[in-house]
């Protein structure tokens, strides 16, 4: 697969024109979601170009009211077909025995982020074995984020597709608002606590 040859010619299409190239390039494609601001747009385009994708959503346990309240709005306005992934501890247990949330600091935070975060992610990918990983990675989000483009690779291989890879958060907001879709601002990630760390789900 030659993948700038591919981001060359992906550049100059629409988001959606993108998701049904991705769509029928692969064999079975997902969605992740953390219900994260924008989060709605690339939900509600991956949906109108395949219905029932499944729609991957690791759940930390630490996500705010609002969080929870604006993913289940969407899930409903927009049927989507959510597979839920939770942490094999329940985050009482866990503040318990680490004494919160470690700070990013602290040796424990490594053990914390593979616990809430990447465990039910890599549980999630090998359950659905997709060969297609939709992403809502922009750039101008991070460094690293910087550094790819709407089509990249994964640590294993899998393509991960950003379809809205170029699109600034002027162009977001009008797609939720053509779309009446909501947006959640009150989001807590507990495993980057500054909005411009990788995790490392996609690093």
């Amino acid at each position: 697969m030659d993948i700038e040859a591919l981001n060359n010619e992906l550049r100059g299409k629409t988001p959606q024109e993108i998701i049904e190239w991705a769509i029928d390039y692969g064999k079975k494609a997902v969605v992740t979601t953390n219900f994260r601001p924008y989060e709605a747009v690339i939900l509600h385009a991956c949906s109108q170009v395949k219905k029932d994708i499944p729609v991957i959503w690791c759940d930390t346990g630490y996500n705010t009211s609002p969080t929870y309240r604006h993913a289940e709005a969407t899930i409903k306005q927009l049927d989507l077909n959510v597979k839920l992934y939770v942490p094999k501890q329940s985050a009482a247990h866990r503040d318990t025995v680490m004494g919160g949330i470690p700070d990013i600091n602290d040796p424990k935070h490594k053990e914390f982020t593979e616990q809430v975060k990447l465990e039910p992610f890599h549980r999630a990918m090998s359950e659905h074995q997709p060969d297609v990983w939709f992403t809502n990675l922009r750039k101008g989000q991070t460094a690293f984020r910087d550094s790819i483009d709407i089509l990249s690779l994964s640590a294993d291989g899998l393509l991960k597709v950003s379809p809205f890879y170029n699109w600034s958060d002027e162009e977001m907001d009008k797609y939720l608002e053509e779309h009446k879709l909501g947006i959640e601002t009150k989001y807590f990630d507990p495993t980057k606590v500054l909005g411009n760390r990788e995790c490392g789900l996609h690093a």
